[in-house]
């Protein structure tokens, strides 16, 4: 519901197209619906008191700089891979 959701794709096509008055309407829209949903949206399966607490999961992160969270796990990777693919992923760490 939240990883490359159809309506939040389209806000930040009207962020970057300058649309800013209609990226707004429709990240606001995407948030309601989340919020609303009543889902567990929290993608971590490990279990912790900051589960499904964005802001201070990230805060924490952020604090000991030791990893990403899990809900940016895979964001991070696919981008990686991307990138990786430019030396035919032929990146080996620590050389």
């Amino acid at each position: 519901m939240i990883d490359n959701n159809e309506l939040e794709v389209k806000a930040m096509e009207c962020f970057l197209c300058g649309d800013t008055k209609k990226a707004q309407q429709l990240q606001t829209e995407f948030l309601d619906g989340v919020m609303k949903s009543g889902e567990d949206y929290c993608s971590c399966q490990v279990s912790c008191k900051y589960h499904g607490k964005c802001v201070e999961c990230v805060i924490i992160h952020r604090g000991h700089g030791h990893h990403l969270p899990n809900c940016f796990r895979d964001m991070v990777n696919k981008r990686m891979q991307a990138i990786s693919g430019l030396t035919e992923h032929t990146f080996t760490p620590g050389e």
